[in-house]
């Protein structure tokens, strides 16, 4: 029996602000996440057993071992499939008003929607946008980052825009998961617009501390004001691409994250990273990028009644 159901769930996009809203959102005494941020348990449609093979030297999947503990750790990100252990994510709510997770998967994921509906039909549903052009440019930085590729911007783009199959785990999807209105509609054809929120990442940027409350009163809690407003998941760009895909496809990577402390990671990127460092992006790709999102862009627009012409004024 789900004693304690979750009655939120922040669905996406990916590279959109998801990390930094959870952020702040978890500092309200009022609201419970899941110890999982992303468990992904609705996106029944993504099949671990078709990952890539760095995908899946990168993601952790070893489940049964983490709910064998008594104490279940925080962790970003696992693809929690069996009942039991999505209710244990929750086991430890304490009378918090708004109970929740965030899987980015889940806007994604063609039957999610479906899944939140049936497990919990009166569920609210948060969503987080960015320009599809700005989020495929910092969705690549991530895949240099990650070591998932070494190929420049439009090369990668078309590349993995041909790539057969493709999915989550298994492509980048640089192009489809920006491409939000047939992704949103599903949500609005089956939950009421009062329990939706879509958010707007510029609105976020612009002043943070609105948007916070804006949805806090949306989860029906009451207005606070985060300790601190920091940037989450900053786009970093490796100095050494092809070192760094050699220890990300060696499983070298995700080794060194479990075994090292916080502070000597953190050391470790700043000599294997660089924030400043130049895109080759030009002009002719986001004008590429334009002529596939704009009737997308367009139709979005229409379905959450909010103006997104400057969307494609880049």
């Amino acid at each position: 029996m789900d004693t304690h159901k979750p009655n939120f769930f922040i669905i996406g996009a990916a590279k959109a602000g998801t990390t930094s809203l959870y952020e702040y959102l978890k500092q309200h005494p009022d609201i419970y996440f899941s110890p999982v941020k992303e468990p992904n348990y609705f996106s029944t449609d993504i099949q671990v057993a078709h990952f890539s093979n760095t995908y899946k030297k990168n993601t952790f999947l070893d489940t049964e071992t983490y709910f064998s503990k008594k104490n279940l750790e925080p962790l970003q990100l696992a693809f929690v499939r069996k009942p039991e252990h999505y209710r244990r994510l929750f086991e430890d709510v304490s009378g918090e008003k708004a109970v929740g997770e965030a899987s980015t998967s889940y806007l994604y994921s063609s039957v999610a929607a479906e899944n939140i509906k049936m497990y919990n039909p009166r569920a609210k549903v948060v969503a987080i946008l960015r320009n599809p052009m700005e989020r495929a440019v910092s969705h690549y930085q991530m895949a240099l980052r990650y070591g998932h590729t070494r190929l420049g911007f439009r090369q990668a783009i078309e590349t993995d825009m041909n790539k057969n199959p493709k999915g989550w785990g298994i492509s980048e999807l640089y192009i489809e998961l920006g491409l939000y209105y047939q992704q949103l509609k599903r949500y609005f054809d089956l939950f009421p617009a009062e329990n939706i929120k879509v958010l707007l990442l510029d609105d976020f940027k612009e002043d943070p501390q609105r948007t916070v409350k804006d949805c806090q009163r949306f989860l029906g809690v009451k207005e606070i004001t985060p300790n601190a407003y920091e940037i989450y998941n900053k786009a970093r760009i490796p100095r050494f691409k092809l070192f760094n895909k050699f220890i990300t496809e060696s499983g070298i990577k995700k080794l060194l994250k479990k075994q090292l402390p916080g502070r000597v990671q953190e050391k470790l990127k700043d000599r294997l990273f660089s924030e400043g460092e130049e895109l080759d992006v030009t002009k002719e790709d986001i004008v590429f990028l334009k002529t596939i999102y704009r009737e997308d862009i367009e139709k979005t627009s229409r379905l959450i009644n909010r103006d997104l012409s400057a969307w494609l004024k880049i």
